[in-house]
């Protein structure tokens, strides 16, 4: 009872702060969702100075989730087969490799530049944090948010190849990013004893050569069933199923389930398949299920967010550490994506500026909450935790109202100079 009661709680909470948003804020849903989230947190914590039942109810809805588990488990599945289901897979074949460089060699460099960077500038606020722990939150706040940003592009009217560049690198990075994080974590576990290089090469590999793999697999056989049948009831409950039956299958042999389900929704929701598979009915079943499951899971996923805030250890020194740490992340995203951009400029006709937008429109989401909040204590968890939050509302709230600006000030330069 408690799960159903704190699921109708989160859902009602949603479509309240979500009609709130479009009705007076006109913001779009993942930034007036959070932003309203954490300023009605925040005026619950000044309630409770003479009234504390709404934050101690708060609080209960908070310590009774695993954060952790409900996104990386279950919601991340979900939320990435409905990306790739609705991404442009003419324009991702095009930008393929690019894509690819960004969200692999990106994800590495970013990884190892945000470690070394606060490994050396944390003794700065008199935190002594060893190196390895350093390359965790570097793996963890590297990742990239497709959701947060992929209506803002819409919206901000960007170009088909930058939209798919930014939108493609979120999709893969989450399922890389989550791989080098396991991996970095289980190198600190063990403290460096007991493992080599070739064991981390499997783990990575199984990770994400299973994961792309399972994902094939999964693509190719929701493919036939649909294609054998006509009744869209049965084909969306297909799709249903590929994606949970999925997720379960990746859990049991360790491969990376969010690699899985990109790799499931892009073959699913390519135009091939869609035209020798679905019927016109049901892809417009299937295509609007699968938004609904994408709006309802954003909805809660930001709402939550907001609320985490309420298990933060809010010390001084971490949030200067905070404060300072969100210009170097933002620095050594723009370096990780140097060599790949000026790579394929040139050959793929790239949008001017690209490192710039990526750079700026590459925001952070739950996926590195939801990393941090699975670091153990001894791993300085609280304090990567309140740097880990600083930078996401930032991303979110600052880098998510103005990225749109900076798109539409490079298309209007690309129009007039046409």
């Amino acid at each position: 009872m408690d799960y159903f009661l704190i699921t109708t709680i989160l859902v009602t909470v949603s479509a309240i702060f979500g009609y709130i948003n479009v009705r007076f804020l006109k913001l779009p849903n993942t930034i007036g969702l959070m932003l309203i989230t954490i300023l009605f947190t925040l005026g619950v914590f000044a309630l409770s100075a003479i009234d504390s039942t709404l934050l101690n109810a708060e609080k209960y809805i908070i310590t009774h989730i695993d954060f952790k588990e409900v996104l990386l488990d279950i919601m991340l599945s979900f939320l990435l087969f409905a990306g790739a289901l609705h991404t442009n897979f003419e324009q991702l074949k095009i930008q393929r490799w690019p894509v690819l460089a960004f969200s692999t060699l990106g994800v590495l460099i970013s990884t190892f530049l945000v470690g070394t960077a606060m490994f050396l500038l944390l003794p700065l606020f008199q935190l002594e944090v060893p190196f390895i722990y350093c390359l965790l939150f570097g793996a963890l706040i590297s990742p990239t948010d497709p959701i947060a940003v992929l209506s803002i592009l819409k919206q901000a009217g960007a170009p088909k190849k930058l939209e798919t560049k930014i939108v493609g690198e979120s999709l893969f990075n989450d399922g890389v990013g989550v791989v080098v994080f396991i991996t970095i974590f289980k190198i600190a576990q063990l403290g460096g004893a007991g493992i080599d290089f070739s064991d981390v090469l499997v783990l990575f590999a199984r990770e994400v050569l299973g994961g792309i793999f399972l994902g094939v697999v999964l693509g190719y056989i929701t493919y036939k069933l649909m294609k054998s049948i006509d009744d869209y009831d049965v084909e969306v409950i297909i799709t249903l199923a590929a994606v949970m039956g999925g997720t379960v299958v990746a859990h049991h042999f360790h491969v990376s389930a969010p690699l899985a389900m990109v790799v499931a929704g892009l073959i699913v929701g390519n135009d091939t398949v869609r035209n020798s598979a679905m019927s016109k009915v049901t892809e417009s079943y299937v295509d609007k299920f699968w938004e609904l499951i994408d709006i309802l899971l954003n909805t809660i996923l930001f709402v939550l967010i907001g609320m985490e805030m309420l298990v933060l250890s809010f010390e001084l020194s971490y949030m200067e550490a905070g404060l300072l740490a969100i210009p170097i992340i933002l620095i050594c995203r723009y370096l990780s994506l140097i060599v790949p951009v000026k790579f394929f400029e040139k050959k793929l006709d790239f949008v001017p500026k690209t490192n710039l937008i990526m750079t700026w429109g590459g925001l952070r989401g739950g996926i590195s909450i939801a990393l941090a909040l699975g670091l153990q204590q001894e791993m300085h968890r609280d304090l990567f935790l309140v740097i880990t939050y600083m930078v996401v509302v930032f991303s979110i709230l600052v880098q998510g109202l103005t990225v749109g600006r900076l798109v539409k000030s490079v298309t209007k330069d690309l129009t007039e100079d046409v």
